[in-house]
């Protein structure tokens, strides 16, 4: 839902009701994760995506005819046929369902401030009830403030306590996924399945060392999503005008930098000076923050050579185990760009467990997704 937040908004603050269609549960190939949504107003203007292609048409006639005739939620599930491949459905072979819901800005103010929060880079969730009892589907709560504060309502002050800690787990971590609730008399009676929406500020890149490779890494950086920031204690190399995909360029002590600086579980740290006055300091701090990544670059020797540094410096093993050094995936890069672009594919490798290996030489689905919880909503199938 958040992958549309700007053009939903546009839509709320003109009272204008729109159809909402919400992936909730992929299987196999699928190609867009839970949480990605497509949207329909009264109008017939269409935006975002469930499926990248395959489905779309049905999934717009499904809202079209939800917003037409006022209806319930419906869940619909889209799979892959080889009768005919090109029939309604996923020719990639994986599976979705997707919630379809009508949805009257007029009745959901906290709606309304999440996708506002979410445009202005502030963190908020929005929990939907994707399944559970008839009567609650489709309903929204939305968590505020990085969780201090909710509005609102699944049903009782009991429930939107418990769906609202949820919620605060997930966007601690900027992670949308799914969770369960309930069954139970110390929470909630009902079971419930919800889908976490979570709109949390851009993870961070802390590029340590204002080189030629920090300025292609910083490009790769931003093309990807990150805030990116590159620090350096030598003034004459940590010049705006160096690294103009920068979101900001910090003249300091690395380690001092760090020390002060915000990090979360997200954060990825690159650190390319490749000089051991710098890099002891910095990496002995960093590996013993809760950050995403850490990486330093380096030819063999010098890794070797900063390893028993921090070994002297009284680094442990453990927190040794977590450093990426020599930085990268083995792609024979050699210039600043094609060395940004193995540093980036090795943090993309590592924050979503993937092998670094050639798709061709592995057998499987080729999306990495988190194991979801069974539907037990009745489901309207569209074989293909």
């Amino acid at each position: 839902m958040l992958n549309i937040a700007d053009t939903l908004y546009d839509w709320c603050l003109e009272a204008r009701p729109f159809a909402l269609a919400t992936v909730v549960h992929v299987s196999g190939s699928a190609p867009l994760p839970p949480g990605t949504a497509l949207a329909v107003n009264a109008g017939g203007d269409v935006v975002g995506s469930v499926s990248g292609g395959c489905v779309e048409g049905a999934v717009y006639e499904l809202c079209t005819q939800l917003l037409a005739d006022g209806g319930a939620p419906v869940r619909a599930r889209f799979g892959y046929s080889d009768d005919d491949a090109f029939a309604v459905g996923l020719t990639c072979g994986g599976e979705i369902d997707v919630l379809v819901q009508r949805v009257d800005p007029s009745g959901l103010p906290h709606l309304v401030t999440a996708l506002e929060e979410v445009r202005q880079g502030r963190p908020a969730a929005v929990v939907q009830v994707v399944d559970g009892p008839k009567e609650v589907i489709g309903r929204t709560l939305s968590v505020f403030g990085g969780g201090s504060a909710y509005d609102g309502t699944l049903g009782g002050s009991r429930e939107d306590r418990v769906v609202a800690a949820q919620a605060r787990a997930l966007l601690r971590v900027g992670r949308t996924g799914l969770a369960e609730v309930g069954g139970d008399a110390d929470t909630c009676p009902q079971r419930l399945t919800l889908l976490v929406h979570t709109g949390a500020p851009r993870p961070r890149m802390l590029i340590f060392g204002a080189v030629d490779f920090a300025a292609a890494l910083s490009r790769a950086g931003r093309f990807l999503g990150y805030r990116v920031t590159v620090c350096d204690a030598r003034r004459v190399f940590a010049q705006r005008g160096r690294f103009p995909e920068a979101d900001e360029v910090v003249v300091e002590w690395p380690h001092r930098y760090l020390e002060r600086t915000e990090t979360d579980r997200r954060t990825a740290v690159c650190v390319l000076t490749h000089d051991l006055k710098f890099d002891v300091p910095l990496l002995r701090h960093a590996l013993g923050l809760r950050v995403g990544y850490v990486g330093a670059m380096g030819s063999r020797r010098t890794h070797e050579q900063r390893m028993g540094a921090l070994r002297e410096a009284g680094v442990s093993a453990d927190r040794l185990a977590r450093l990426h050094s020599p930085i990268g995936l083995d792609l024979g890069a050699r210039t600043p760009e094609e060395t940004a672009v193995s540093i980036t594919a090795e943090i993309i490798a590592h924050t979503n467990a993937g092998t670094g290996l050639p798709l061709s030489q592995g057998t499987g689905p080729i999306h990495h997704r988190a194991r979801s919880p069974r539907r037990r909503l009745p489901q309207t199938t569209h074989p293909s």
